[in-house]
């Protein structure tokens, strides 16, 4: 940390009142020494991340922080104020002050320095020899970690782990809790629990910046469960990155405390355990209530439930995953993203339609023309507002699934890239194109050496301007027209589709909507359907294909709701509950229906759902039945085209389904009624969802 701090970024005498006066005036010495480039730029840096939530602490400690493209290198300034600056801290004000300033693209290594020394801050010893401190060298000395003792030579630290773990023996208190491993011993607790071990908790910490709270919530963590006599391990998921904790460490832990101000990555390693969820300050401010509060929490009893499947970043750095896997997660980002945008626009459009009619989609804009009272003027509004969403489907599309690939620098050439797909009419599959080819030049210069110097404005110039300019080469200019022609055939394919191939189509959707209940194979068959009519005037054969594909999708959990209720016998208890809920989920085109029946008996109960589903597909598409809107299920059958025959399609899908079901059970022979006594073959409880949400695939085990 030799380079982070010098006497020359210390004043001992701060004469500011407020913590913007303070936070300029530590900020002008980093300036001084040209390791800020834009004053004015930074202190707008440091406001912002002052407003998310304030930067006191108790004990009289001010540490504002950000990271920020007018930052050169990682730099730390300090203050001491004799009268106080408020930094909102709940016990007042504070007289020691840390301004933090890290460039938008750090190195992990200067991070790792600063999180050492936000864990130093824990320490009463640390912080009562910078009180103590004399001249601004000696000062700088402790924050570095260097010995200072009267008569002897200072020497560094030397690694981050004696930064962290080191102090002078005279001016600070030794650190052991960073220095040894982040699990309190049975032997420093205070006593074990239960008269065999102590209380074992896993923690994970993380701040907006990553740079100070994740750090010091940690230490205060780990300092009170040495103190309440447990053993804690903490995760701090900061800018330097951070090491899942070992999955061994988790299953035997008994409780979980997640003190963090972003979103938890692999949040669902902790389900099933008690868990206290809370801000990252609250771990700095009130360990040992936490700690309490976690261990009140295992003696009740209560504990968390599965986790939603989480965002791409969250899900990012698992081991062992082939390309396969891979490319089917990134592009199942793109698209869980795209269907709030097909669901809120499609169903705008077809509210459209409804209230102005089918020659709403040529009425003029809503600026020029809006009359109050006209039903006409509020279905154009309607249609109108719908088209605008869903000119967002394909760059979300192409923009979430670089960002799947490469996190948050992969947004802006995705979403460039989708845009330009529009421009150049090469839709749904352009947009596939340029997401992934933003990803993977985004990781591309990611891997490229870059100089110090260059870091900081790598995330917010260098990436974004070089990313888009390379895409945007390859879309307009290489790859666009073939991918335009392609797209171009395959609605041609379509609009030409009649008699038997269109309800061969009909049923290989039907199939595909009712394979997986959700995963991949259904996605592509729901994607491909709103694809179709994510456009002002689609064509009548893409209408056909939409309403086939919700029409399958609706079947399973129908079926299984009717199942229940026919033939009781063969399902247990849970079940039996489960198809009580089927019945609204199904109606509603909520495949997730179906899946607790699934996941208990997968090979009787995914065939026939495949069945019904195919022949569902294929009455649909037969009767000629046609849908605007991509969601709604049963509440827009008022918008759909042959809604009786469309109806009876969805009856005979439902009847095969149930009645395929009830003969494979009863060839397996007759659940008892009451269910089993243990419950251990209960099923969960389905999710609410739509049927184009972010599901998990039903694995097929028997």
């Amino acid at each position: 940390m030799s380079d982070t701090i010098t006497a020359d970024l210390v004043d001992l005498d701060l004469s500011a009142d407020t913590k913007e006066a303070a936070a300029r005036a530590l900020a002008e010495r980093m300036a001084a020494r040209g390791r800020v480039t834009d004053l004015e730029g930074f202190l707008a840096d440091v406001a912002a991340r002052e407003a998310q939530m304030p930067t006191g602490l108790d004990g009289g400690i001010g540490i504002p922080h950000c990271r920020s493209a007018h930052v050169t290198e990682p730099t730390l300034a300090f203050g001491r104020s004799a009268a106080g600056i408020d930094f909102g801290a709940p016990d007042g004000p504070a007289d020691l002050i840390f301004l933090i300033a890290a460039p938008a693209g750090a190195d992990d290594a200067h991070l790792t320095l600063l999180s050492a020394l936000a864990r130093r801050l824990m320490n009463t010893g640390f912080t009562d020899a910078l009180r103590a401190a004399t001249d601004a060298e000696h000062a700088a000395a402790l924050i570095r970690g260097e010995k200072t003792a009267p008569g002897g030579p200072k020497a560094a630290s030397g690694d981050t782990g004696a930064d962290e773990g080191e102090a002078d023996s005279e001016d600070t208190a030794p650190d052991d809790s960073v220095a040894a491993p982040a699990a309190v011993s049975a032997g420093a607790a205070t006593g074990p629990t239960d008269g065999d071990r102590p209380f074992r908790i896993v923690a994970v910490t993380s701040c907006p910046t990553g740079i100070a709270h994740t750090y010091m919530a940690a230490e205060s963590l780990e300092n009170a469960g040495r103190e309440a006599g447990v053993e804690i391990v903490v995760e701090t998921q900061g800018s330097a990155g951070f090491t899942r904790l070992d999955p061994a460490v988790i299953a035997a832990a008994d409780g979980v405390i997640l003190a963090h101000d972003v979103p938890v990555r692999d949040k669902q390693r902790f389900a099933g355990k008690p868990t206290v969820d809370t801000g990252v300050k609250a771990a700095v401010n009130r360990p040992a209530a936490l700690i309490t509060e976690v261990r009140d929490k295992a003696a009740r009893g209560e504990t968390t439930e599965a986790a939603p499947a989480s965002t791409p970043v969250e899900r990012a750095g698992a081991d062992g995953e082939g390309y396969g896997t891979l490319l089917r997660r990134w592009l199942m980002s793109g698209v869980s993203y795209m269907v709030p945008f097909v669901a809120a626009g499609g169903l705008l459009i077809a509210l459209g339609f409804a209230i102005g009619g089918y020659e709403i989609n040529e009425a003029p804009s809503v600026m020029d023309h809006f009359v109050w009272t006209q039903a006409d003027s509020w279905g154009a509004l309607l249609f109108q507002i719908g088209g605008v969403a869903f000119g967002f489907l394909v760059p979300v599309l192409a923009g979430y699934i670089a960002y799947g690939m490469a996190d948050r620098p992969g947004l802006v050439p995705g979403f460039v890239g989708g845009a330009i797909s529009l421009t150049i009419n090469a839709g749904f599959l352009g947009g596939l194109a340029a997401g992934l080819i933003a990803g993977g030049v985004v990781l591309a210069i990611q891997k490229v050496n870059i100089p110090a110097a260059l870091r900081g404005i790598m995330p917010v110039v260098v990436i974004p301007l070089i990313s888009s300019a390379v895409v945007g080469f390859l879309m307009f200019v290489v790859i666009g027209k073939p991918i335009a022609e392609a797209q171009k055939g395959m609605t041609d394919w379509l609009a030409g589709l009649t008699g038997a191939n269109a309800v061969l189509l009909g049923a290989l959707l039907g199939l595909m909507m009712c394979f997986d209940l959700g995963g991949p194979v259904n996605k592509v068959a729901y994607t491909f359907a709103t694809a179709g009519i994510a456009v002002a005037d689609p064509g009548d054969s893409a209408m056909k294909v939409m309403a086939a594909v919700m029409a399958a999708g609706m079947v399973p959990p129908l079926a299984m709701a009717l199942a229940t209720t026919v033939r009781g016998r063969l399902f247990n208890r849970a079940e039996r509950e489960n198809g009580k809920a089927a019945w609204v989920l199904g109606a509603s085109f909520i495949s997730e229906g179906a899946i607790p029946f699934a996941a208990a008996d997968p090979l009787r109960v995914i065939p026939a759902s495949m069945a019904g589903g195919a022949v569902t597909g294929a009455l649909s598409m037969a009767s000629g039945a046609t849908l605007r809107a991509p969601h709604g299920g049963i509440f827009v059958v008022p918008l759909i085209g042959n809604p009786l025959l469309y109806l009876v399609a969805i009856a005979a899908g439902v009847g095969v389904t149930t009645a395929l079901v009830i003969v494979l059970k009863g060839l397996r022979g007759t659940t008892d009624p009451a269910g089993p006594a243990t419950g251990e073959d209960t099923a969960p409880a389905p999710a609410a969802g739509g049927a184009g949400t972010s599901r998990e695939t039903v694995a097929a085990q028997p």
